[in-house]
């Protein structure tokens, strides 16, 4: 189990863990690489080769853990993560079920919704921060960041009404209010729809039909690749997490999607 950009574990995954080891289920919830309770000093910089990397390395560490079953291994993941989580299945071939939260799976449909949303001084002076933190950091220096989350207007990673509150309601101690200012760029060419029809295991997908971060018709699209089961939800992206208007429905399904996978399944 795993977040999405900038996010950490005490940052509403727990909710989700708890929820699900109620029902029998282990659950290996993970912090990437630099972030939150994670080795590293990555100066909060995303790479989605290392983040994908760090989901394999924990899917292992899943299946050897004593208490698990290697062969019902779920990959379970939102926003970024519910990409990740497309990539890491179409991957592999020991993965029982994936579970993809408002994923994020085409980086480019999302740079043209953002478009159409922020303000361009905001988005001018971001893209500016972001493209002085990649020269900097190819010359081997430290990333320029910027807040994950502001107010609208503010530069920021996520500036869209309601979402500063929405998220810093979640953070947990370890988390930290600031992204690599390069993040847009390594989202922009990232699309685990591309893959998505390599999986070959079962796969839930989660869908926000209001979703301002995570187009939800690429959403959709990735899902009809996989063959998935989708359900959708009238919300936006945040209103899936805990205390979100969401949650309730969207632990529900996963339950229900896991139970019906695994109810004729010895231990």
């Amino acid at each position: 189990m795993a977040h999405g950009v900038g996010g950490t574990v005490d940052s509403g995954l727990l909710p989700f863990a708890e929820t699900l080891c109620a029902i029998g289920c282990d659950v290996l919830a993970f912090d990437y690489y630099g972030f939150g309770a994670s080795a590293g000093v990555g100066g909060q910089s995303v790479s989605m080769r290392r983040q994908v990397e760090d989901y394999h390395a924990a899917v292992d560490i899943a299946r050897s853990l004593p208490t698990a079953d290697p062969a019902r291994v779920v990959l379970w993941g939102a926003s970024l993560a519910g990409g990740h989580v497309v990539v890491v299945a179409a991957q592999r071939s020991d993965v029982a079920a994936v579970i993809a939260v408002t994923p994020l799976v085409d980086g480019w449909a999302a740079a043209v919704l953002a478009l159409s949303q922020r303000r361009p001084g905001s988005l001018a002076r971001c893209t500016l921060a972001g493209i002085r933190s990649r020269i900097r950091t190819d010359r081997g220096g430290r990333p320029i960041t910027i807040p994950l989350v502001g107010l609208p207007g503010e530069d920021a990673a996520l500036n869209l009404d309601g979402y500063h509150d929405r998220y810093t309601a979640l953070a947990g101690p370890t988390w930290v209010n600031r992204i690599d200012a390069a993040v847009g760029f390594e989202l922009l060419r990232y699309r685990p729809t591309r893959v998505a029809a390599k999986v070959r295991c079962p796969i839930l997908v989660q869908i926000g039909d209001a979703d301002r971060s995570a187009p939800p018709a690429a959403q959709a699209a990735m899902a009809a690749k996989a063959g998935a089961s989708v359900q959708h939800y009238p919300c936006d992206h945040f209103d899936v997490w805990p205390h979100g208007p969401a949650f309730d429905a969207v632990i529900a399904h996963q339950r229900e999607f896991l139970y019906t996978l695994f109810r004729d399944s010895p231990r």
